[in-house]
């Protein structure tokens, strides 16, 4: 494998209306509908991530490109289900991106950059990004919530419990981690008292 193209994720814990597969490249005949965002990105072609989707029924299959965000391994690039059915995430290079496959021109590029982490939550009916300062969840209806800063850089997360989200970020000021604890409800944050281990 290519060691400047990092590994792709396909995660469907969603039920989805949608067919999604990723190409290697752009496929030299293109279908007759296409899709490339964000719309004002330049050179998208560079290092993007390249999907032939088959919405429901009787749609025509489209090929959307997706401008890459950082050419690192660290962050992700793949396929995720979402809470909405008829919704796909595709995170190129960190960048996130949901796309409404009954109308493809319906694009929400999440302003969480770069994403670190996609995660499935079906539990919850979320799917929660994690960027280095902050978490932004998206649930059926659009984004559900987005926390306040967590950390100076960078944020791990440990366990749920119940509706509670257990994680650590980095606080530069006393050069450690600070427990925090997220209501998977609301993204409202409350912070443990700095002894407690989960």
């Amino acid at each position: 494998m290519d060691s400047q193209v990092p590994a792709r994720t396909v995660t469907f814990v969603f039920p989805h209306s949608w067919e999604a597969e990723i190409l290697p490249k752009r496929p030299l005949i293109k279908p007759l509908r296409c899709y490339t965002y964000p719309r004002e990105a330049e050179e998208v072609e560079r290092g993007a991530l390249e999907v032939m989707v088959q919405p429901a029924g009787n749609a025509l299959k489209f090929l959307a490109t997706f401008a890459l965000g950082f050419a690192d391994p660290a962050v992700p690039t793949g396929l995720w289900s979402c809470p909405n059915p008829d919704e796909l995430c595709a995170v190129a290079g960190g960048y996130a991106y949901i796309v409404n496959t009954l109308d493809p021109a319906e694009l929400t590029h999440l302003a969480l950059r770069p994403v670190l982490e996609v995660g499935s939550l079906p539990d919850h009916n979320l799917l929660v990004f994690v960027g280095h300062q902050a978490l932004l969840a998206w649930g059926a209806n659009g984004e559900a919530w987005q926390t306040r800063r967590l950390s100076s850089e960078g944020v791990r997360l440990t366990e749920i419990c119940g509706n509670e989200l257990y994680g650590f970020g980095w606080d530069l000021r006393t050069n450690r981690e600070i427990p925090f604890i997220v209501d998977l409800r609301t993204g409202e944050t409350s912070q443990l008292p700095s002894d407690s281990v989960r």
